[in-house]
């Protein structure tokens, strides 16, 4: 980024493809730690990772948000999946390459991909 007009273009194009205002409770709702310590770690590619996986399938079901600091920095980037009956899963250490997987497991097959969850890198 080298101007304020490009930041501005970023933040036009990722209002256009998240819907983070939609948060009726029949919606999985994807949130992506972006404080200072998950952008160090990588975590826009992953954000923007979701936002175009979720647009190219056309998932309406599926809302992409970003939050602050999740608690567990070194983690990062760290993913939250809420799903509408209320379970939230926790995907740490978070690439790009792993977006497609979640979304095509998880987000629309209802399957949680354990090795990529805190769960399992905590054992």
């Amino acid at each position: 980024m080298k101007s304020l007009a490009e930041l501005k273009e970023i933040r036009d194009k990722m209002k256009n493809t998240m819907n983070v205002r939609d948060d009726s409770g029949n919606k999985i709702r994807v949130v992506v730690g972006m404080a200072t310590c998950g952008i160090a770690a990588g975590a826009r590619p992953v954000l923007n990772g979701f936002t175009d996986e979720v647009a190219k399938r056309n998932l309406d079901n599926v809302t992409v948000g970003q939050t602050g600091c999740i608690g567990i920095c070194q983690y990062e980037p760290v993913v939250e999946v809420y799903t509408p009956n209320g379970e939230k899963t926790t995907y740490v250490k978070m690439t790009a390459d792993k977006v497609a997987k979640i979304v095509n497991d998880h987000l629309v097959n209802g399957n949680v991909v354990i090795e990529y969850t805190i769960g399992d890198l905590t054992k």
